[in-house]
């Protein structure tokens, strides 16, 4: 039988697992987990943190998971090294661990694998500032945004009106900040760029989603480093200036965990190198998600890593041994409670780009922006802040591929559909309706007609909302037009 061996039970090598047991009963997996409790969707962190979804509502599995699927599962372990010639894993329980010492036999334990596969994740950048750090550890009263332990962490130090910064305005930060205000915090966000998000939004959008933040609470110092750190009083910038705060949140980039392929001699760049198989240089040793590097992806969302733990599965079990990544189109959407922002493709184009067609509208009283990028009539690029239907119908058009509408500021608007998105009934079974999990409408209308009538069965038997939660609403469009339209399963 073979053996695949899983070092990490985040949304990756949760995701893996899943999808090997889904193609292969008799396969043996093990999973590695350093964290004490079960795998959970990191998406949702901002509204843990905002209180309005209980981090149990976060899990990606069960207590019953690992049993239920005749999984090894072992978390509160900690890989200590890698051997590559004899194929295992040294393995050590850590304090924080559920598992008794007597069960284990012993706080050490070798495990052997045939396929090895790093889904390590990444860990959080802090900046250098002075007194973020003491003794190899964040300071008192400095939090990263990271983890569920992290969150518990946030949620037992935030009190309303307490003065909070926010350091990095990039997707987690922002989506931090808005869960922090929406407790009742006095938060500043504190970014060295000159507008946020720059990573998915050109200068006009970032500038227009600081003011929608800004009827949210939210203070904002862009283009400003923070060079110390005052227990209990605030940062001092690097201009010299003073921000008040009793908590600082760290939310500044990640950086890929690769200390153990370092220390077994893996090539490592920025994150660990993967080829289109998702072989590291070792090829019986593979990576996926925000530790690896491929030249198709970005790290720190959730699409491409689920791609992967698809295509790693087909190859690990041999249901597809051809089957190649070749990255992923990545749709991004901003988790923030009253702001709908979605970002895709190419959008740093500008206006008078030759080899473009480049549509911009703003309306930041509204808290409206719409950029539209298209080369021979496709989308290959957009920004979409406060216009939802614009978003749905300009993602469905980038997904597909199919040329967009004539009327290009109708588009902008949300006011002119394509003839095929017009209704649930109009769409092609091959629409993707759950970006981050691929799943179809037509997977979801077979997932209806065997008896997944709601959306938490939908959910269960297609994993359709449990990425981002951005297409519940189609979900909910979708089963109500088979309630009315179609007889349901017996």
């Amino acid at each position: 039988m073979r053996r695949v061996v899983i070092v990490g039970y985040g949304m990756a090598g949760a995701r893996l697992a899943d999808e090997l047991r889904r193609r292969d009963q008799d396969i043996s997996i093990t999973v590695i987990g350093a964290e004490p409790h079960a795998a959970y969707n990191r998406v949702l962190l901002s509204t843990v943190v905002a209180g309005s979804m209980p981090p149990a509502a976060t899990r990606l599995h069960d207590d019953k998971w690992a049993v239920d699927h005749n999984i090894d599962l072992r978390l509160g372990h900690e890989v200590l090294a890698i051997d590559r010639t004899a194929r295992t894993v040294t393995l050590e329980v850590t304090r924080e661990s559920r598992v008794p010492l007597e069960v284990t036999g012993d706080s050490r334990v070798t495990v052997p694998y045939d396929a090895l596969v790093l889904a390590t994740g990444s860990v959080p950048w802090v900046p250098p500032a002075e007194g973020l750090v003491e003794d190899g550890e964040l300071a008192e009263g400095v939090v990263a945004f990271r983890t569920l332990d992290d969150c518990a962490q946030i949620e037992a130090k935030a009190q309303k009106g307490m003065p909070v910064v926010v350091l990095g305005g990039g997707l987690l930060g922002i989506e931090a900040a808005r869960g922090l205000a929406g407790r009742g915090c006095l938060v500043t966000v504190v970014h060295p760029v000159g507008h946020l998000m720059e990573r998915q939004l050109d200068p006009g959008a970032g500038g227009v989603l600081a003011r929608t933040l800004g009827k949210l609470g939210i203070e904002f110092r862009l283009n400003s480093l923070a060079a110390k750190y005052l227990p209990g009083d605030g940062l001092v910038l690097d201009d010299g200036t003073h921000v008040p705060a009793e908590l600082v949140v760290v939310s500044a980039g990640v950086r890929a965990e690769t200390s153990l392929a370092v220390e077994a001699g893996i090539t490592v760049d920025r994150g660990v190198v993967v080829d289109d198989a998702l072989r590291t240089s070792d090829p019986r040793i593979h990576a996926i998600g925000d530790c690896a590097q491929h030249p198709g992806t970005v790290s720190g969302l959730v699409q491409p890593a689920w791609d992967q733990a698809a295509v790693l599965a087909d190859r690990l079990t041999g249901a597809n041994p051809a089957a190649r990544y070749s990255g992923t189109s990545v749709v991004t959407r901003l988790k923030a409670r009253d702001v709908d922002l979605a970002a895709l493709g190419d959008v740093h184009v500008d206006v008078d780009c030759p080899d473009s067609e480049v549509l911009c509208f703003q309306e930041p009283s509204r808290g409206r922006y719409a950029k539209l990028v298209l080369r021979d009539d496709r989308v290959t690029g957009a920004i979409v802040l406060g216009a939802p239907d614009a978003a749905a119908t300009i993602t469905q058009l980038y997904d597909r591929g199919i040329p967009a509408p004539t009327d290009r500021l109708a588009l902008l608007l949300g006011r002119a559909l394509p003839a095929e998105a017009a209704s649930p009934a109009d769409l092609p079974s091959s629409s993707v309706i759950c970006r981050c999990n691929t799943v179809s409408k037509g997977q979801i209308v077979s997932a209806w007609r065997a008896g997944a009538e709601t959306v938490p069965q939908l959910a269960e038997a297609t994993r359709a909302t449990t990425g981002c939660g951005g297409c519940k609403d189609a979900v909910c469009g979708l089963l109500d037009w088979l309630g009315a339209s179609q007889p349901a399963s017996a």
